[in-house]
């Protein structure tokens, strides 16, 4: 079991470094093809003034946003090009409306997506909607990686968030070469049920399912010490030199951990390592 198409969306020069670095890290690991999607986005809300704009104005934003994918284009080909791996490239441009269906179709036929963080300093608009898409529309697990982490390689521990959800589960399945590959693969479960099947041995029979495919598995029971479950796991990640974090992506609705917050949102946000999610 390993990713053998990697992918990556790239929309701007200045935050496509950590990606770029990761997808050839990763593709040089696992013998994989590197595809560098990069994308062009209009940032404009041309429903609030469309109808009071000229062709001129609203050509220069199209071209403008070509510009950019031909820039961050050319970045992504001479970064993997260096690298010698497997690669392709492609540029479009779309409206950031309009965003979800251009991720979508490049994500649903790939392996793994490597994004970077869609929240924090120099992050544009369209980081979130491209993360979402890959996930909901994509149905690709999406591994998102800070820009101030080192390319990761095959991690030597994995810190799974297990809580037994679909969600989570999902994630494992998606993150399994991780898994297999790692020395280490801790789950952490945090104020785990005290009613439930797995009440008596929270995470068991998920440590015996990974050891099957031949992980070595360690169950870790925390305590919710802090406000916010992602904050448990960072720290957590932390003291435990966690190379990875393997989630479940939005266990409420996105509506939800927009308004409020969530796991996922705050993960995503406060992250120091590479992140796995899926959905």
């Amino acid at each position: 079991m390993s990713y053998k198409s990697l992918l990556t969306i790239l929309t701007a020069t200045e935050t496509a470094a950590a990606p770029l670095a990761q997808i050839t890290a990763l593709a040089e690991d696992f013998g994989a093809h590197a595809d560098a999607f990069c994308l062009g986005v209009d940032r404009t809300q041309t429903g609030y003034y469309y109808a009071g704009a000229n062709a001129l104005v609203l050509q220069e934003t199209l071209v403008r946003a070509q510009e950019e994918a031909e820039q961050v284009k050319a970045q992504a080909e001479a970064a993997l090009q260096q690298a010698g791996v497997p690669y392709g490239t492609d540029s479009g441009v779309a409206q950031i409306a309009d965003l979800g269906r251009h991720v979508a179709r490049q994500a649903r036929f790939s392996d793994l997506v490597v994004l970077g963080k869609p929240y924090g300093p120099g992050t544009r608009a369209e980081a979130e909607p491209i993360v979402e898409a890959a996930l909901f529309e994509g149905r690709a697990p999406v591994l998102v990686v800070p820009a101030e982490a080192a390319p990761m390689r095959r991690p030597k521990t994995v810190l799974v968030a297990w809580n037994e959800s679909i969600e989570a589960m999902t994630a494992i399945r998606r993150a399994m070469p991780f898994l297999t590959g790692a020395d280490l693969v801790r789950i952490a479960v945090i104020d785990p049920p005290q009613h439930g099947p797995e009440r008596s041995d929270p995470g068991g029979l998920l440590a015996q399912m990974l050891s099957r495919h031949g992980a070595t598995c360690e169950i870790d029971v925390l305590s919710k010490t802090l406000t916010r479950v992602s904050d448990v796991l960072i720290r957590y990640a932390a003291d435990t030199d966690a190379d990875l974090i393997v989630m479940g992506a939005y266990g409420h609705s996105r509506f939800r951990e927009a308004i409020l917050g969530g796991a996922t949102r705050n993960m995503l946000e406060q992250a120091t390592v590479p992140v796995l999610m899926a959905h």
